[in-house]
């Protein structure tokens, strides 16, 4: 049964991965919408997520087209929010409650299952502040698709790279199967 998932994009070279992901659940028959933070469109345009989903991507809290407010509207639609890539920032933002942006303000508006696809480089993702967010967010019940290992973009090998896009996506599918 198709469902309709928000996929929030924040900031990092792993967002060209996304796209990907959100191509593929849109074939699978899902409504996609997509969120994305100012630094994810350092890395990546909307207009890629909108030829893939033929919808409008959404930046701003206070959008025209949503009068109740587009972390309000966008939450009470979908059934799953996945977070791909999930920067240290948004991370951060989510485990200590701070909502400053409308990605991190749809995160405490949305009563439906949360999932986390950490990126970052390897330095950052063995620090104890991001392992110790990580800790918060899995007691917080948020659900997290681990990184993997491997060459990264800042020419380093290590832990932290977006996992592979169909991996994210046999994780949304199996969550929405337990709802069903």
């Amino acid at each position: 049964m198709a469902s309709e998932i928000i996929i929030g994009v924040s900031g990092g070279i792993a967002a060209y991965k996304t796209a990907a992901l959100v191509s593929s659940l849109v074939q699978s028959g899902h409504g996609v919408s997509v969120v994305m933070t100012q630094s994810a469109r350092k890395f990546i345009g909307a207009a890629t997520f909108r030829a893939l989903t033929g919808r409008p991507v959404v930046s701003a809290s206070f959008d025209q087209h949503f009068p109740l407010g587009a972390h309000i509207e966008l939450a009470d639609k979908a059934d799953l929010l996945c977070i791909a890539p999930a920067s240290a920032d948004i991370l951060a933002k989510a485990a200590c409650g701070l909502a400053d942006d409308l990605l991190s303000t749809l995160v405490l508006a949305f009563t439906g299952p949360i999932m986390f696809a950490p990126a970052m480089n390897s330095a950052m993702w063995e620090k104890p502040s991001v392992q110790r967010n990580l800790t918060t967010l899995r007691a917080d019940g948020y659900h997290i698709i681990d990184p993997q290992a491997g060459w990264q973009s800042c020419r380093r090998q290590g832990m932290g790279r977006l996992a592979d896009p169909a991996d994210i996506q046999a994780a949304i599918e199996a969550h929405l199967a337990k709802k069903n």
